[in-house]
């Protein structure tokens, strides 16, 4: 799915870097799907109940599920705002503009470090959190957010600021 079919863009906001959750995050759960299908099918070849397979579709469900909201799930950075879409059935966006952001840290466990993947978090002015969950190489993501931080800049020039505090070390002297 294009970002411009989920996103709210303005018309000066362009698209830094987007990414999704891998795909192998849903590995644990195509394991319980495995072990719940064939426990299912040797409860109903050793009860002789065809009935108890029929748990066997759980066994199925679960990784189809699984597979249904890593795909269905995006994440955008923009030279705005930070946007993660996520709903299999529904639909939600969720967008933290850059300048409400206040910190972003990044985390990974044990696979995460070996395999390369990870979760970044950004928190917001005034609360709220955004997340982007087992994301490909989540250093370089969170670099990505902290140059957009910086680019809103202080207003003024170098030259605006060295005057200003000319003027204020002036002031200082003249009050001593």
């Amino acid at each position: 799915m294009n970002v411009d079919e989920w996103m709210a863009r303005g018309p000066d906001e362009t698209v830094v870097w987007t990414g999704r959750p891998r795909i192998q995050t849903i590995l644990p759960a195509v394991v319980v799907g495995v072990v719940v299908l064939a426990g299912a099918i040797a409860a109903a070849v050793v009860s002789d109940v065809l009935l108890v397979g029929v748990v066997g579709i759980v066994g199925v469900a679960v990784p189809l599920w699984s597979y249904a909201r890593v795909t269905n799930t995006r994440f955008a950075v923009t030279n705005r705002a930070l946007y993660r879409k996520t709903g299999v059935l529904s639909q939600s966006v969720q967008r933290v503009s850059l300048a409400r952001v206040q910190n972003s840290t990044f985390t990974q466990g044990i696979t995460g470090s070996i395999f390369g993947y990870g979760t970044i978090s950004a928190e917001a002015a005034g609360g709220g959190r955004i997340q982007f969950e087992d994301i490909d190489d989540p250093r370089a993501v969170r670099e990505i957010i902290d140059r957009r931080l910086g680019d809103e800049g202080i207003p003024g020039s170098v030259e605006q600021w060295s005057a200003v505090l000319d003027e204020i070390r002036s002031l200082r002297t003249a009050l001593e």
